[in-house]
């Protein structure tokens, strides 16, 4: 059982929500060395994490979503991985993926009696480089060109949440921003030049609410499997929009999906990308180059 626990939780996570909900895990870890600490601007769960470490917690719980557990994990692979401490996760968001992916009890109280109870699981974790040198770590997705535009337009739907959030600013992805990338691609096995629609790699095969992405992927495995979607035309991505809910979209011959340790991506055009649904290149950013790869058994997860 851990012996100092810090608990960083996200007070706007799924619309605000999430404030209510954490309101009734105090009593669980009332009989813990446990404190709480509620982020107030973007990155500050990744602050958070970090001081935790340097402060000798050997757990920290990331209360929230899929954003906050993504930030929480960049700011414990700041920390020397002997000090490392393990993470925890009360899923309080609006898509959950990751959660999902780990098997997580919905319930928040139960979901934090998991961690705090928990045997660890050694996780993987992927990085994102890009020409600037700029770092950034993810714990379950990568993804440039349509999806993360998608996850761009999310940030603008308040009145629906959770997959229909997604749905919705997919569909408005269709319709408004249906522009390819020409990319060149190079893996540590082979190389490849597209005009594509969409990359992403997976470490885990869920985002955006229950999309599976990359079907195949674990995220304990040390790969990353990827998937890209040439130029296609807007009524066959319609066509494959169920495909990919179900999983099913690499039978079709203008998706290609294969495994990596590495890879590079190279574009004519600027892209826009997004880790774990936050946000790394956006609109109005000249990012055309990224060296992505994989950090196997980076992180204990632990969980019941």
């Amino acid at each position: 059982m851990p012996s100092k626990i810090k608990l960083v939780l996200n007070p706007t996570a799924n619309h605000g929500r999430s404030i209510r909900e954490a309101a009734d895990l105090r009593a669980l870890t009332a009989n813990h060395n446990a404190s709480w600490s509620g982020t107030e601007y973007p990155g500050h769960a990744t602050e958070l994490a970090r001081l935790a470490g340097e402060q000798g917690c050997d757990l920290v719980v990331a209360v929230g979503g899929d954003g906050t557990v993504h930030e929480v994990v960049n700011g414990l692979m700041q920390v020397p991985e002997a000090t490392r401490p393990a993470l925890g996760i009360v899923p309080l968001g609006s898509g959950n993926d990751f959660a999902h992916i780990l098997g997580l009890p919905t319930d928040p109280g139960e979901a934090l009696l998991s961690a705090i109870n928990g045997q660890s699981h050694p996780l993987d974790v992927g990085s994102v480089r890009d020409e600037n040198d700029r770092l950034e770590y993810f714990n379950n997705t990568i993804g440039m060109g349509f999806d993360s535009v998608v996850n761009m337009h999310t940030r603008k739907i308040t009145a629906i949440h959770g997959f229909m959030m997604y749905f919705v600013a997919l569909m408005r992805t269709i319709f408004r921003n249906f522009d390819p990338i020409d990319l060149h691609v190079e893996t540590d096995e082979e190389t490849w030049d597209l005009c594509s629609l969409m990359l992403a790699l997976g470490n885990g095969p869920r985002e955006g609410g229950g999309f599976i992405i990359t079907p195949d992927a674990k995220l304990d495995d040390g790969i990353l499997n990827y998937v890209t979607i040439k130029s296609i035309s807007r009524l066959m991505m319609l066509r494959l929009v169920p495909e990919v809910m179900r999983g099913t979209h690499g039978r079709f011959k203008q998706v290609r999906m294969g495994t990596c340790r590495k890879m590079s991506v190279t574009s004519k055009q600027p892209l826009y990308v997004h880790c774990d649904g936050e946000i790394y290149a956006g609109f109005g950013m000249d990012v055309r180059k990224l060296a992505i790869q994989i950090h196997p058994n980076s992180i204990n997860f632990l969980k019941a």
